[in-house]
C-alpha cells in the first residue's frame, strides 16, 4: 500500500541514534513527526540536545507515557527496554520499528548466550523482520514490524552475504576485524569515553565474543562462531571492517566482482568500491559520514587463495537510523531512497 503521508512517534530520541533518525525523518516527504520522547528531558527543546536541528525542529521531548496517536512507532530505547513495554504498543501502530537488539535474534536461547537474559516475549521474535533491505526486501513488503541489525553486524553481513550464497568461501575459516567510531557507544559518558582516554586511540575493545556476532551467525547460517574482534578507533562516526576468508573455488577478481554485481548492482545503497588508481581505491568510512551507503571492496591473494573483504559505513545511518528508514520505506510503500539521498561529505 502506498501512503501519501504517515505520522510517527519516536521513543528514546535523545541519544545519537534518535537524533540521527530525527534528522533523516525531518527530510522525509511522506512522514510527519508527532512526538519524541526522553524521560530525562521531558519539556526540553529537542534542539538543545541535538543542536544541528536548530531552526529545523521545534518539538519538545515528552514522556513515553504521554504519546499521541500516530501510524509509526520508532523505538531507539536502550537494549532490553522495549521488550518490557511491547504489550503497550502492539495494536496501536500500523508499523513498529525497533532499533535495539530486543528482537534481532530469532532463537531465545541465543539471548541467554549473548545477552545473558531470558527473553520475556519469545512469541514476538519471529514477528520482526530484519532491516537489511538487500536481503529481506520481499519479506519487508509484507511486514509491519522491523528490527534493525547492529552496526558492526550490518558491516559484516552485507559483504559476506553474496559469497556465502554462492558457496565460494570456507565458512569455518572467517576472521572479522572491525574498527568502530566512538558514537557507537552511545551518549552516556564514562571514563573510557573521557577525552583524555578516548582521543587518538586505537584500543582493542572486544577482541573476542562481541554479541553482534550472534546476528552474523544467524543471518549467514554459519556452522561455527567466526573470529570477530572490535577495535575502538579515533573516528566519531564510522565502521571499517576487514574480513579474511579462504576461497574453496579458484576464482579471479573479475569473477568475484561479477558475484557482487549479481546481488548488489541494483541496490541503491550498496557501492562496490575497487578502483585501479588513486588513494580512494577501497572503502573508507570518513567519506560516508551522514550517508546511508555501505561501500564494499575486496583484494584477492591468489598465491594463498585468500580473499580479503573491506566494507565501510556510517554506524548511525546505514548501521542504525538510515537502515530503519530504508526498511520502513519498503514496508509502507514509499520510494526506497526517500529521506536518504544525502551522499556524504568530502573533504571532511
Amino acid at each position: 500500500m502506498n501512503h501519501s503521508h504517515l505520522t510517527a512517534n519516536i521513543l528514546g530520541a535523545s541519544g545519537y541514534v534518535g537524533g540521527e533518525l530525527l534528522r533523516i525523518l525531518l527530510g522525509h516527504s511522506g512522514i510527519g513527526i508527532v512526538a519524541v520522547t526522553s524521560e530525562s528531558k521531558v519539556g526540553k527543546l529537542v534542539s538543545h540536545t541535538h543542536p544541528n536541528l536548530r531552526k529545523v525542529c521545534s518539538l519538545k521531548f515528552v514522556s513515553n507515557n504521554n504519546l499521541p496517536k500516530a501510524d509509526i512507532l520508532f523505538s531507539c530505547l536502550p537494549h532490553g527496554t522495549l521488550v518490557k513495554k511491547i504489550d503497550e504498543f502492539i495494536g496501536k501502530y500500523e508499523y513498529l520499528v525497533d532499533l535495539s537488539a530486543d528482537f534481532r535474534l530469532k532463537d531465545s536461547v541465543a539471548y541467554l548466550k549473548w545477552y545473558e537474559f531470558e527473553h520475556p516475549k519469545k512469541e514476538f521474535l519471529n514477528q520482526f523482520t530484519p532491516g537489511l533491505v538487500e536481503i529481506y526486501r520481499t519479506k519487508l513488503k509484507q511486514s509491519k514490524k522491523v528490527c534493525t541489525m547492529g552496526c558492526s553486524a550490518t558491516a559484516t553481513i552485507l559483504p559476506l552475504f553474496p559469497l556465502v550464497q554462492e558457496k565460494i568461501i570456507d565458512l569455518e575459516n572467517i576472521i572479522i576485524n572491525i574498527a568502530t567510531g566512538s558514537s557507537g557507544s552511545g551518549n552516556k559518558p564514562n571514563i573510557a569515553s573521557h577525552h583524555a582516554e578516548r582521543a587518538n586511540v586505537m584500543r582493542a575493545y572486544k577482541p573476542v565474543g562481541h554479541r553482534h556476532v550472534a546476528e552474523v551467525i544467524q543471518e549467514l547460517n554459519l556452522p561455527k562462531t567466526p573470529a570477530y574482534s572490535i577495535t575502538a578507533s579515533p573516528l566519531v562516526r564510522g565502521i571499517n571492517t576487514i574480513i579474511h576468508t579462504k576461497l574453496i573455488k579458484e576464482l579471479d577478481e573479475k569473477a568475484i566482482r561479477n558475484i557482487y554485481r549479481k546481488y548488489y548492482s541494483e541496490e541503491p545503497f550498496i557501492r562496490i568500491v575497487k578502483e585501479m588508481g588513486g588513494f580512494h581505491r577501497l572503502p573508507e568510512p570518513k567519506i560516508l559520514t551522514g550517508s546511508n551507503f555501505c561501500d564494499i571492496g575486496f583484494e584477492l591473494d591468489t598465491e594463498n587463495n585468500h580473499l580479503v573483504l573491506i566494507s565501510a559505513l556510517d554506524n548511525l545511518v546505514k548501521g542504525a537510523a538510515g537502515q530503519a528508514v530504508q526498511a520502513l520505506n519498503i514496508m509502507a510503500g514509499f520510494e526506497e531512497t526517500e529521506g536518504l539521498e544525502f551522499p556524504g561529505l568530502h573533504p571532511m
